[in-house]
């Protein structure tokens, strides 16, 4: 396991936890991102994340991406 921020850029990944307290893990299920769901990274700048999950683009800072573990 690794932090989304650093997976290849364009390669589908799963994810397989989502840490952090209740309140991130919640805000970062409203986005999307579920433990068993698909994740790729569109585009990366000074850390922060342009991601694709779910048909959709979602900016996350670096700190969440870091709690995103595929």
């Amino acid at each position: 396991m690794m932090p989304l921020v650093m997976a290849d850029m364009g390669e589908p990944q799963i994810i397989k936890k989502i840490g952090g307290s209740p309140e991130v893990k919640k805000h970062l299920e409203d986005l999307g991102f579920n433990v068993g769901g698909e994740v790729s990274v569109v585009s990366s700048l000074n850390g922060n994340l342009i991601v694709k999950v779910k048909q959709s683009r979602v900016a996350v800072s670096e700190e969440l991406a870091r709690r995103i573990m595929i």
